[in-house]
Formats: C-alpha cells, sequence, structure tokens
C-alpha cells in the first residue's frame, strides 16, 4: 500500500449520516472489518473488550429510538456495538492466559510471572480506573475498524449520540460485566447525503503537531 492510497483514504472517509439501505457490505470485506477488530492492540494484551455485531432488524429498530432516531442504526449495513469489560477478574485473566499458552504453544507454569502481574495491575486496580481503562481501551479498536473500512472504502460511522443502559438493556447484557460504550455504522452512503459534499475540517497540522527535541 502506497502513502498515497492511504491519504486518499483518510480523506474519502466522514461521518455518513444517511446510509443506502440496499447495499450491503460483501462477505469478502466483512471478514476483513471483523479481522480489524480481533487483531487491533490493547494494553498487556489482554483485549478488555467485546463486540455485538447486531443483525436482527427488530432488535434495530428498538435501538433507533435510543439513538436519537438516527438512521444509520437501522440503514447501515452491518451495526456493531462496542462493549468494554466493567471489571477484571481472575476468570477472565485465566482465560487469556489459557489463549496466550495454546497460541503460543508454551506450558501455564511459564506463564504465572505474568498472570500475577495482570492480576496485580488490573485484578487489584481500583473498579473505577480500570473502567475508564477498558473504555479507552475499546476505542483503540474502533480506529482500526475506522481506518480499515476507509482503506475498503466502506463507509463508517462512530457513534455515541445514545443510550448505553437502555442498549443493555435492549440488547441482555444488563448484569453481565460488559457495557456499551459506543457503536460503528457501517455500509455505503446515501446519495442523498449532503455530507458527502462537504470539505473535511481540520485544524492545520502545526496547530496540532508539536515535536519535543
Amino acid at each position: 500500500m502506497t502513502h498515497k492510497t492511504l491519504q486518499d483514504a483518510l480523506e474519502w472517509r466522514y461521518a455518513t449520516k444517511k446510509f443506502d439501505p440496499t447495499k450491503k457490505i460483501s462477505d469478502a470485506d466483512w471478514v476483513q472489518l471483523r479481522n480489524s477488530l480481533t487483531l487491533a492492540p490493547s494494553s498487556y494484551g489482554v483485549q478488555p473488550w467485546r463486540f455485538l455485531v447486531v443483525e436482527n432488524p427488530e432488535v434495530r429498530n428498538q435501538l433507533k429510538p435510543v439513538s436519537w432516531n438516527q438512521t444509520q442504526v437501522t440503514d447501515a449495513s452491518h451495526y456493531v456495538v462496542f462493549q468494554y469489560k466493567e471489571k477484571m477478574d481472575p476468570d477472565f485473566i485465566q482465560k487469556f492466559i489459557q489463549r496466550m499458552a495454546d497460541v503460543r504453544e508454551t506450558s501455564l507454569e511459564s506463564l504465572d510471572g505474568y498472570k500475577n502481574l495482570l492480576i496485580e495491575n488490573l485484578v487489584k486496580a481500583p473498579e473505577e480506573k480500570i473502567r475508564v481503562w477498558s473504555q479507552r481501551q475499546t476505542y483503540i479498536a474502533m480506529g482500526f475498524l475506522l481506518q480499515t473500512a476507509a482503506l475498503l472504502r466502506i463507509d463508517a460511522t462512530p457513534m455515541e449520540g445514545f443510550d448505553p443502559a437502555a442498549y443493555d438493556k435492549i440488547l441482555g447484557t444488563e448484569g453481565s460485566g460488559w457495557k456499551t460504550v459506543a457503536t460503528v455504522a457501517l455500509g455505503y452512503r446515501h446519495s442523498e447525503d449532503p455530507l458527502q459534499h462537504q470539505k473535511k475540517v481540520r485544524f492545520n497540522e502545526a496547530d496540532l503537531i508539536h515535536y519535543v527535541k
């Protein structure tokens, strides 16, 4: 991939307000979008997130009123709900350590030191600290999804304009330890969406990037 290709993709993308409900993301492109989520980096590598892909039209219709009636919820090809792990617990850490042992073909015993580090820094940390940390980690995954979508010329809209508690209730995740923090609508812009013709407004690079020498 060339610098120009990446630059073009980033300039092309925008937060789509009106999706074309007749256009769907292909299975091949969805695999790449899905991979961007599973391959996103996270602190300690523990991935304190999960992603709910809402396919059921009836559920989407229920989510729309608690999303300020934004049409992206129902009209986008794919609608991804980002949830973060509210509290770290030994079972989650053990599951991660087991996965690490399986993937790297090593013993659980050899990972005891890392496991103890995670328990000390995450499980024993103040709950509010972990809650904020998990939310921030989840936004890393969102960034990966948005950039991948742009490279594939798939429109994407990151969204926070909704009632998270209502989402958890509708999605049946209340009390599960997972809480909704954001969503991303994915699909293709409608020809009638006026925002696609507006110039992107950004501060100059000199206002944003400062070099400490």
